[in-house]
């Protein structure tokens, strides 16, 4: 199992459903490790990926490029004057591939968010070539945020293996009611999954992922 992890937006629930999955994994006997390429502001979601997955890889292996400005890695890079180093997250993402058979990559904020002034996160994942697993907030807005990022991964002929709905909250609206029989409406191959508020484990039969 080795996909690539993307939200609608940043903040939707990324690292928690990859630690969720990496948990998952660990407790099936599965080697697996989280691979985050690219992280800004502090290395908080890096260490849980850590945590999460198979003992071994340090952060610098599972993280190999890191600015500590919490902004979008474009000027992430020029606030610390420090280009963006793409041939260090393909040589990490190869050394992480030779070792373990499980691999669960988080990606940094939305789909498209800027890393170069002509690339993107996803031409991040589109270099790694794996199976996409969306991470969408369930909420008013979530409906717009899915359709348009759901299309932007397929118009660059990748797979959208499956649509995450994570509900942050317990309090429950019209909005987060509704989205689910919207999403299935919508998306009928795409598989949709819901992940609630303070779960702890999640079934891995319900990710059908390569």
């Amino acid at each position: 199992m080795r996909f690539f992890i993307t939200g609608t937006d940043t903040d939707s629930g990324k690292t928690y459903v990859a630690t969720l999955l990496l948990r998952a994994l660990l407790a099936a006997d599965r080697t697996a490790v989280g691979f985050k390429p690219v992280c800004c502001g502090d290395r908080g979601d890096v260490h849980a990926l850590r945590s999460a997955g198979s003992p071994g890889p340090s952060a610098e292996e599972l993280n190999p490029v890191f600015f500590p400005q919490p902004l979008a890695p474009l000027v992430a890079s020029w606030m610390a004057n420090v280009p963006f180093d793409f041939p260090a997250i393909l040589a990490a993402w190869e050394a992480l591939a030779a070792r373990y058979e499980h691999i669960v990559v988080e990606g940094a904020g939305g789909w498209e968010v800027p890393v170069t002034p002509r690339q993107t996160m996803a031409d991040v994942a589109a270099a790694l070539g794996l199976p996409i697993l969306l991470v969408a907030n369930n909420r008013l807005g979530a409906l717009n945020h899915t359709l348009l990022t759901v299309r932007a991964i397929q118009s660059r002929g990748l797979r959208c293996a499956a649509i995450v709905l994570n509900y942050p909250h317990d309090e429950r609206d019209s909005a987060s009611i509704s989205n689910p029989a919207a999403l299935r409406e919508i998306f009928p191959d795409i598989p949709l999954i819901e992940v609630m508020h303070g779960e702890t484990e999640v079934d891995l039969a319900d990710f059908p992922l390569d």
